[in-house]
């Protein structure tokens, strides 16, 4: 059975880092493009970064640029956001998201297995 489990979410004042985690099991994860969404209160999935199956390619939406990092752990199983200089616009629920042999869609409906979400709120 395939999971997708993100952990690593919570309260952080403007300026901080988090890491979030995206651990998955069931499935080759290097087969598989993953992606982090961000769902802000009032508002639609957004990507916010993706690494590609196979080479692992990364993109980051213009607005994490030079902040966030996406990394993947083949022997771990897991890929990590690591979110540094956050900001208030950056709270939400983050979501990761897999999608076999993928390219980094940035439409959620093309992703097949979804995370149940973690929350980060950035605020003084």
């Amino acid at each position: 059975q395939l999971h997708v489990v993100e952990s690593g979410g919570g309260l952080v004042q403007p300026g901080g880092s988090l890491r979030l985690a995206c651990a998955t099991s069931g499935f080759r994860l290097d087969y598989y493009a993953i992606a982090w969404f961000r769902q802000a209160p009032g508002k639609g999935r957004e990507r916010v970064s993706c690494i590609t199956h196979g080479d692992g390619d990364t993109w980051y939406t213009d607005s994490v640029k030079g902040r966030f990092t996406i990394s993947r752990d083949n022997a771990k199983r897991t890929v990590y956001l690591q979110m540094e200089s956050l900001n208030p616009e950056d709270t939400g629920v983050y979501y990761c998201a897999a999608d076999f042999g993928g390219a980094c869609s940035a439409f959620h409906d093309q992703y097949q297995y979804w995370g149940q979400g973690t929350q980060v709120t950035v605020s003084s």
